[in-house]
C-alpha cells in the first residue's frame, strides 16, 4: 500500500512485507510476542544489544492496555500511600530516564492540585501536604532535576482556582502543587519505541497473531491473509499482558478494568492543572481530573477486576460512570450532569495475582510490581508493571534472554532516545507548530513537509480541531497505521469523542487511499 520507507524506523506495509519475508527464511534471537508498551520495550532493548528481533501483534500497536491509559508517567505517589517503597522508588527512577533523556518530546510536566477541603479534618490535609515532600525527594534522589520537573508548592485558595476552574475554591483551606510526568499519548510512547526498535534492526509484524509458543517457535496467522506463519526463534518472550495467561498456564493474571470519562475542557474552566479527589474510606486512592491536548478532560479512574471484558475494547458499565461523577462533583462549584460526558474509554490493567493478594480495596491493592517467569524449556513471560516502568521490565526480560543464549550484551536502553527526540533547545529550533513539536518532537518537520507537498493536507480535518491531513497521512507512512479505525482511536485520539471521530471519518478514509499512490519527495501520484 505504502512506498518503501525512507528511514529505517518507518513502519508500514512496506516494511511489514519485507519482515514476513525475512522470518520466513530466517531464525531470529528472540521473537516477542504482543505490541503494547511491554512487547515494544522487550524489542527495542533485544535489539539495541545487536540481536534479531521479530515483533509479532495481533492488531495494531497499543491497541490494548497501552493505548487506553491515564496517558502519566508518575513517580508512584499512591504507591507511596500504600507503603510499596520498592514501586514508588522504581517509578520514580523510571520516570527520570524517560523525561530526561529517552522521550522528552513525548514525556511533559504536569501540575496535580491537591485541594484541602474546609469539610476535612485538617489532619488530612496535612498528611498529603507531607506526602509531597517525601514524593519530591524521591524525584531528587532519582537525579531529575527540577528544571525539568519543578518542586512542590503550598497554594491559597486563590491560586487553586485559577490553576483548576471547575473547583470549589469558597470550600478549600488551601492546596497543595506537585508535578508529575504526562505523555503526550500513550499510544505514541509505544509508536516511538517500537519504530526505535525497527531503527535498530527490529521486524515489527502486526496482524500477526500467536496460536502457539514454545521456547523456541512462534506459530500465527496472518490476520490479512489467513495463511500460516512460523517463527524459529532461539529465545521467545510472552508480552501479551491481560492474555499472558493463554501461552503461561501457571499464570495467574488478573484483568483490572481502568474507566474514564471524557469532558470537553471549556466545561472544566480549560484547567492549568490536574486535581485530584480522594475517594471516601479507601486511603491513597484517587480519582484524577487530567487536562489532556485537543480541548478535552479525561477523569479516571477506576479498578474493577473484569474477567469477562474484551481486552482490546472493554465496554465503560454505567456503574463506573456514576462512581466517577460521583466523586470528582464532591469538588466542583458546578456537579458535572450525564450530559457533560462526551466521551469513555476503559483499559484492562494485567495485574499478577499470584505474587500479591487483595485487600479491602479488591485490584487497587494488589502491587504494581512486575514478574518475570524464566522456566526452562518455556517461553520467557514478562507480566505486570505499569507504563512507567515499561524500560525496566523489558530489561529484566532481555536479561533473562541473553543469559539463556550464553552472550555478553549489556542493557543500553536507559539512554537510548527515542525517534523525535531532543534536548529542549533542539525542539525549540524545530521550523513546526508547537503543538506538531510536543507530539512528533524533531519530526514535526517532517510532517509539516507533508503539508507543503499538499496543501489539502495543512487544513484541519474538520472545523473544531487542530489535527491535519499530514498527521493521518504521516501514520500511514511512518507509523504503522492500516485501517481508519488506526488513524481515529491510536495515531489521533478522536474516537474518544464519538461525535469528533464520526467528523473525521471521511477525510481519513481519503488519506487512507491518498497514501495508496504517495510517493516520498514527490506526493501524491495523480
Amino acid at each position: 500500500m505504502t512506498p518503501d520507507a525512507p528511514n529505517r524506523s518507518w513502519i508500514n506495509d512496506a516494511s511489514r512485507r519485507r519482515s514476513l519475508e525475512h522470518v520466513a527464511g530466517h531464525t531470529v534471537d528472540v521473537a516477542v510476542v504482543g505490541g503494547g508498551i511491554t512487547g515494544a520495550g522487550v524489542a527495542l532493548d533485544a535489539a539495541s544489544r545487536g540481536l534479531s528481533v521479530a515483533l509479532l501483534e495481533s492488531r495494531d500497536l497499543a491497541s490494548g492496555t497501552s493505548g487506553y491509559s491515564s496517558k502519566l508517567v508518575h513517580g508512584g505517589l499512591r504507591y507511596l500511600a500504600k507503603m510499596d517503597f520498592a514501586v514508588a522508588w522504581e517509578s520514580a527512577v523510571e520516570r527520570r530516564w524517560l523525561m530526561d533523556r529517552i522521550a522528552p518530546h513525548l514525556v511533559h510536566p504536569l501540575g496535580f492540585v491537591i485541594p484541602d477541603a474546609r469539610s476535612a479534618p485538617a489532619w488530612e490535609g496535612l498528611v498529603a501536604g507531607f506526602g509531597v515532600v517525601v514524593y519530591d525527594a524521591l524525584r531528587r534522589l532519582s537525579g531529575l532535576r527540577s528544571t525539568v520537573l519543578p518542586r512542590p508548592q503550598l497554594l491559597s485558595s486563590q491560586a487553586v482556582a485559577a490553576l483548576a476552574p471547575a473547583l470549589d475554591a469558597s470550600g478549600l483551606r488551601r492546596g497543595y502543587l506537585y508535578w508529575d510526568g504526562q505523555a503526550v499519548d500513550d499510544a505514541r510512547l509505544v509508536l516511538g519505541v517500537a519504530r526505535t526498535a525497527a531503527s535498530h534492526g527490529a521486524h515489527i509484524l502486526r496482524d500477526v497473531q500467536a496460536t502457539a509458543l514454545t521456547a523456541e517457535s512462534v506459530e500465527a496467522v496472518d490476520r490479512r491473509t489467513g495463511e500460516p506463519v512460523h517463527i524459529r526463534a532461539r529465545t521467545v518472550v510472552n508480552a501479551t499482558g491481560v492474555w499472558a495467561a493463554d501461552f503461561d498456564p501457571q499464570l495467574r493474571v488478573t484483568p483490572s478494568r481502568g474507566t474514564h470519562l471524557v469532558v470537553r475542557a471549556s466545561r472544566m474552566g480549560n484547567p492549568h492543572a490536574a486535581h485530584t479527589v480522594a475517594v471516601p474510606g479507601h486511603f491513597g486512592r484517587y480519582v484524577f481530573v487530567l487536562p489532556q491536548p485537543g480541548g478535552v478532560v479525561y477523569i479516571g479512574l477506576t479498578d474493577e477486576e473484569d474477567h469477562a471484558a474484551d481486552g482490546h475494547r472493554p465496554g465503560v458499565p454505567e456503574h463506573d460512570v456514576d462512581f466517577l461523577l460521583d466523586i470528582v462533583n464532591t469538588t466542583l462549584s458546578v456537579p458535572l450532569a450525564r450530559e457533560d460526558v462526551v466521551g469513555s474509554f476503559a483499559g484492562l490493567r494485567p495485574l499478577v495475582e499470584a505474587a500479591h493478594g487483595d485487600g479491602p480495596d479488591g485490584t487497587a491493592d494488589i502491587s504494581r510490581r512486575h514478574l518475570i517467569r524464566d522456566t526452562p524449556g518455556a517461553p520467557i513471560t514478562v507480566v505486570g508493571g505499569k507504563m512507567t516502568t515499561y524500560r525496566r521490565m523489558a530489561q529484566d526480560a532481555v536479561d533473562a534472554a541473553v543469559a539463556r543464549l550464553g552472550v555478553e550484551a549489556p542493557c543500553r536502553t536507559r539512554t537510548l532516545a527515542l525517534v523525535g527526540a531532543a534536548t529542549a533547545a533542539g525542539l525549540g529550533g524545530i521550523a513546526a507548530p508547537d503543538r506538531l513539536v510536543a507530539k512528533y518532537g524533531t519530526e514535526a518537520a517532517a510532517v509539516q513537509q507533508l503539508g507543503r507537498q499538499d496543501p489539502s493536507l495543512a487544513e484541519p480535518l474538520f472545523e473544531g480541531t487542530d489535527i491535519t491531513g499530514a498527521e493521518l497521512l504521516f501514520a500511514v507512512l511512518a507509523e504503522g497505521a492500516n485501517t481508519v479505525e488506526d488513524l481515529l482511536e491510536r495515531r489521533t485520539r478522536l474516537a474518544f469523542v464519538p461525535a469528533d471521530a464520526r467528523q473525521a471519518r471521511g477525510p481519513a478514509g481519503a488519506i487512507l487511499a491518498l497514501a495508496a499512490t504517495w510517493a516520498p519527495g514527490k506526493g501524491a501520484q495523480r
